[in-house]
């Protein structure tokens, strides 16, 4: 096949892909599915447009060594210590448990000792690149689920290693040939250098290379897709996966300051290439023996849909962790892998299962892919529908997550903040910095560990989940606030405390004014813009005093603009109550709301998000800058420092009746506002100046508390 050919048939799999995409989404259908119906579509089964099966493969491999370089840049090595063990026993429990249950329902049916080996491994192990891409869209990879999930998968691809390194042993030694023995103990040693190797290098060669190659970003994406498929292929070349080795990689990155921009680099170019991994997959499929596997294959597709999760399940239980982290952990266990083909792929080779065994298995595979995707994106529902069976999975002390919690019974609570990233991170201070008592709500150990250390009272959890409203102070917190840019779960949110009749007030954040406009018709009571918000700020910082400002030679002088925060002690002070001319600085200019005032003279006021020009020498404008931006401590709030609404009557023989309000200057002299008059069976809801009193009037008004029930005292008036 030409190049020119092959580039015709790539553009002819691309087109096919978009229209397969487009009516995946009309149809509501994920994409990994409809990729997966392009390559079956464009398979030798149906269209026989795929013929350049090398060139397809190579750009799935690169996007794969993409995925688990970027897992593992993401990847928290605090969060590794913590979830190893877990992940550990849950994957070999997996593993052992499946194959022994696979095994016998193999026998059961039939099979022979050897079709029915080979069917329980292919049952054992799931896709990590599937499962990986799947909880990476749902923004759930760095939860406690997500992370435990990929250690388990890590733990299944280790074994697939040396199940697959087990059966070409056996293979040659039916042809008497190799020594299955010095072939595992090879495959340690090879394993323990490459880590060796990859540690060195993390700690002596990779931090001074990438501080080299940070003056240009481009030359350091290259360097990260080059040292990522480069250390994929060694993997390989050691008789391990590219997986594995990518992964390192992206370990390997992950303690530099340069990742997070890498990963933003690499995230389009990697679900590009991913592309081609899921159209290979599907056009590889052989459903040539399929038909007369049917009923077998609906048997395992059970067992692995079900049995799988209910193994993860009850493993996580026993292990104390909450019902609801093993359910979701599970649910990534319900699909057999593409190894489980490349398995039933060498048995047949070698002789050992026959081409009967390979269609069941290919069944078995494209229906446990399927219907566990859709298990995997909708698990929040699937969830909430069996979250009371699922009890019975549950220890009585869930200790393993229970320990993460600190919140005491007698805890003041005035905010429970729910998402502790970097958004919420920063709410939290300034919510601390306003004394304003909080708690902590998230599902990443790592978030509340951090705040928990502060003297934070922290729970582990996820909002959207019923059961934990169980374990919040409703009852005493005003305020329930969400950083989690989420709708479904900002919905289920906000639905499930109306459910519980909580009655306080609810903030959510939006991404975009449709979800803003949802999130009130929902009930919230305030809606956190965040993006909005701050491009006000930046075309404000775009009004740069500075940029005005003259070459001042070589004068021991020194300009510095900084921003007021709201909460300064300078806000709302004039430019003479500062006294920065004690520390050598002097206001310049003021710039606001796109405005620079140029004449900042001593009655000047000061307001928050002002951009100030300071001018002075660089030791005094260090001093002033603290000066400005020194945290204002709030004022303690009273009993009577709330507003309250309350009802005067005016006699008949008041001195009120016949005057207007105007007249009378009704605001100042009670010191409350009118908001409605009740005249008899009349509402008077717009009120205009000239109003005038009658007796018997209802005067609907409302002011701060001690006020209102001064003005009490007096009614009627």
């Amino acid at each position: 096949m030409t190049a020119e050919n092959s580039f015709v048939e790539i553009a002819a799999i691309l087109g096919l892909a978009t229209l397969t995409g487009i009516i995946g989404q009309k149809l509501r259908q994920p994409l990994i599915i409809m990729f997966l119906v392009t390559g079956i579509l464009a398979g030798p089964s149906v269209l026989g447009i795929i013929h350049s099966y090398e060139q397809i493969e190579l750009l799935a491999h690169i996007g794969i060594a993409l995925l688990l370089f970027i897992v593992g840049l993401k990847l928290d090595l605090h969060l590794i210590r913590t979830t190893g063990p877990v992940a550990l026993a849950t994957g070999l429990g997996q593993i052992v448990f499946t194959s022994l249950i696979g095994f016998g329902i193999a026998l059961a049916m039939g099979m022979s000792l050897l079709s029915a080996a080979y069917v329980s491994v292919a049952l054992t192990f799931s896709s990590t690149i599937i499962i990986v891409k799947l909880l990476s869209d749902k923004k759930e990879i760095d939860a406690l689920h997500g992370q435990i999930a990929l250690g388990f998968l890590i733990v299944q691809d280790i074994a697939a290693i040396l199940a697959l390194v087990g059966l070409t042993t056996l293979g040659a030694s039916v042809a008497g040939e190799g020594d299955g023995v010095f072939a595992v103990a090879l495959i340690v040693l090879k394993g323990v250098g490459l880590l060796a190797a990859v540690a060195w290098l993390m700690r002596s060669v990779i931090p001074g290379l990438a501080r080299r190659l940070s003056h240009s970003l481009e030359l350091m994406t290259l360097f990260a897709i080059a040292w990522a498929v480069l250390l994929g292929a060694v993997s390989e070349l050691l008789g391990f996966s590219k997986e594995v080795g990518a992964f390192l990689a992206g370990i390997s990155l992950a303690s530099t300051a340069y990742r997070d921009s890498i990963g933003a680099r690499l995230t389009s170019l990697r679900d590009f290439l991913l592309l081609f991994f899921f159209i290979d997959l599907g056009s590889r499929l052989d459903w040539s023996m399929v038909g007369s596997q049917l009923g077998a294959s609906l048997v395992f597709s059970l067992f692995v849909l079900i049995g799988n999760p209910l193994i993860v399940l009850i493993i996580m239980g026993v292990m104390g962790y909450r019902r609801r982290t093993g359910f979701l952990a599970g649910l990534t266990v319900a699909q057999i892998s593409e190894f489980s083909l490349i398995v039933a792929a060498l048995g047949v080779s070698i002789g050992h299962i026959s081409e009967e065994t390979m269609g069941l298995i290919t069944l078995v595979g494209v229906v446990t892919i399927f219907l566990s995707t859709y298990m995997i994106l909708y698990s929040s529902p699937l969830y909430r529908l069996l979250s009371g069976p699922l009890q019975f999975f549950e220890r009585r002390h869930p200790y393993r997550e229970a320990v993460k919690d600190t919140l005491g019974e007698t805890a003041a609570v005035e905010v429970i903040l729910v998402g502790l990233g970097n958004y919420g991170s920063g709410l939290g201070e300034y919510l601390l910095h306003r004394n304003i008592a909080m708690l902590g709500v998230d599902f990443d150990p790592g978030a509340l560990e951090l705040w928990r250390q502060r003297g934070v009272p922290v729970l582990y959890g996820d909002m959207a989940d019923p059961e934990m409203h169980e374990h919040l102070p409703l009852d005493r917190a005003r305020w329930i606030i969400s950083t989690v840019r989420s709708k479904e779960m900002n919905l289920a949110l906000i639905n499930n405390l109306r459910r519980t009749g909580y009655t306080g007030k609810v903030a959510l954040t939006a991404i975009d004014d449709q979800e803003a406009s949802e999130y009130k018709q929902a009930g919230a009571d305030l809606v956190f813009r965040p993006f909005r918000d701050a491009t006000e700020q930046a075309a404000d910082a775009l009004t740069s005093v500075v940029d005005f400002l003259p070459e001042i030679g070589d004068w021991p002088i020194s300009f510095l603009e900084l921003r007021i925060r709201s909460d300064a002690a300078a806000a709302g002070r004039t430019i003479r109550d500062l006294t920065l001319s004690v520390v050598g600085a002097s206001i310049l200019a003021v710039s606001r709301g796109g405005r620079v005032h140029y004449e900042a003279v001593p009655d000047f006021r000061i307001f928050p998000s002002d951009r100030v020009l300071l001018m002075g020498h660089p030791t005094g404008l260090r001093e002033a800058e603290k000066l400005l931006n020194e945290f204002a401590q709030p004022e303690e709030i009273e009993d009577s420092d709330h507003f309250e609404l309350a009802e005067i009557e005016v006699r008949p023989d008041s001195a009120l009746v016949g005057h207007s309000l105007a007249e009378m200057h009704f605001r100042q002299k009670f010191g409350v506002t009118l908001v409605g008059i009740r005249r008899g069976e009349e509402q008077i809801t717009q009120i205009k100046p000239q109003e005038r009193l009658q007796g018997g009037d209802w005067l609907i008004v409302i002011g701060k508390a001690g006020v209102v029930e001064a003005l009490k005292t007096h009614s009627p008036l």
